[in-house]
């Protein structure tokens, strides 16, 4: 993988013999291609939940929905594969804390296009169909999504060596997975029959939202403490501050959709309370995301002047833009205030315009052969 620098881990040396081609190969296809079908798939999810309706929009969310759902399937085949034929590069990468994080990115991925297919794609395939794909994908992203949360830290705890001021943002991957569980698992609230089954999906939703809300207020001081005390990140791994972002973004979401769905699930006072918390806490939650966007937006524009080069790790600029989005549009649903209404939109398309940038770069890269080839061996 070429995507990270990575720090020492105790993983074993590659065996002699394996993987010695040059060019491309499935090999080296990394955790981290999961990003871009979440990039991809927040698009759509991010413009269905935009208060804005013009002609066209909804095709177009349609099309990118049904890009992201052929991404899934490709990179799940493909990384398949790559356990069956190269099952030893796959155990150093979850030995390799540069990359094992990147495990809590197939959560998302089958989370995001799951709840995409509810929200967007029953126009393609119908609601009926629509439904069945979430209730497969969210159950799976969701148990995929809380052993990451559990066994990616067990694993830096145990097997990988961690070096002191080598805290990275991208720790924050496998921890904010229950956290998309949260934000998209009230869509099937509704679906649900009335009474127990319902409850028991929001307490289920809230629980994980604590989970990943806590565990996210465990790491991210190490974040900015790596950065305050060892200054700027390496230039290819400036673009994974906007991870931080995510966190921030989905939680305003969660807050808001679990809100949404305590309406007629949990007694009137509960649900009236809970809206009350979706604003009290989504408000200065999204206020201090702006704030970390200023910052990590003058690092990238740092980066950039310093020589930064793409890497894949320019797809960290993507999905955590459209979870503030989202978070945004669900204060402008709670609160009626135009001005989340055009945070939202103005957020929509800096996404869209990360996305397109982001997707033109890696459709090079892999034309060109680039991104799946192996690394290249240290200089002598």
């Amino acid at each position: 993988m070429t995507l990270l620098t990575r720090a020492p881990s105790r993983a074993t040396p590659a065996a002699p013999g394996t993987g010695s081609g040059t060019g491309p190969s499935l090999r080296h296809l990394g955790p981290n291609w999961y990003a871009v079908v979440m990039g991809t798939a927040i698009v759509a999810n991010a413009g269905a939940a935009l208060p804005l309706h013009l002609p066209g929009l909804r095709g177009a969310y349609d099309l990118v929905w049904a890009l992201s759902a052929l991404m899934l399937t490709t990179l799940l085949a493909a990384r398949t594969v790559h356990w069956v034929r190269h099952g030893d590069h796959a155990r150093r990468q979850l030995l390799d804390p540069a990359v094992a994080p990147f495990y809590g990115c197939l959560s998302m991925a089958l989370l995001a296009v799951g709840a995409g297919t509810l929200a967007v794609g029953r126009d393609v395939i119908g609601p009926g169909a629509a439904l069945a794909a979430d209730t497969l994908l969210w159950p799976l992203g969701s148990c995929i999504g809380l052993t990451a949360a559990a066994g990616i830290p067990y694993l830096m705890i145990t097997k990988h060596r961690i070096e002191a001021g080598s805290a990275s943002p991208v720790w924050l991957l496998p921890l904010v997975a229950p956290m998309v569980a949260a934000a998209t698992g009230p869509a099937l609230v509704a679906h649900l029959p009335a009474g127990p089954d319902r409850t028991a999906m929001l307490l289920v939703c809230s629980a994980m939202f604590g989970m990943s809300l806590l565990a996210t207020l465990v790491v991210l001081p190490l974040v900015v403490t790596r950065l305050f005390h060892h200054g700027p990140l390496p230039l290819a791994l400036t673009p994974t501050l906007f991870l931080v972002l995510g966190p921030l973004g989905q939680s305003t979401t969660a807050v808001h959709n679990l809100a949404d769905a305590a309406a007629g699930t949990v007694a009137a006072p509960y649900a009236h309370a809970m809206s009350a918390v979706a604003v009290l806490y989504g408000v200065p939650v999204l206020g201090f995301a702006l704030w970390w966007l200023a910052i990590a937006a003058a690092m990238v524009v740092r980066a950039f002047r310093n020589g930064m080069r793409f890497a894949m790790t320019w797809w960290a600029f993507t999905f955590p833009i459209g979870t503030c989005v989202t978070g945004a549009a669900g204060l402008a649903r709670q609160t009626g205030s135009t001005t989340f209404v055009w945070a939202a939109v103005g957020l929509f398309a800096v996404l869209v315009t990360a996305v397109a940038v982001a997707a033109t770069h890696t459709g090079r890269g892999l034309l060109r052969g680039r991104l799946l080839a192996p690394p290249a061996p240290p200089a002598s």
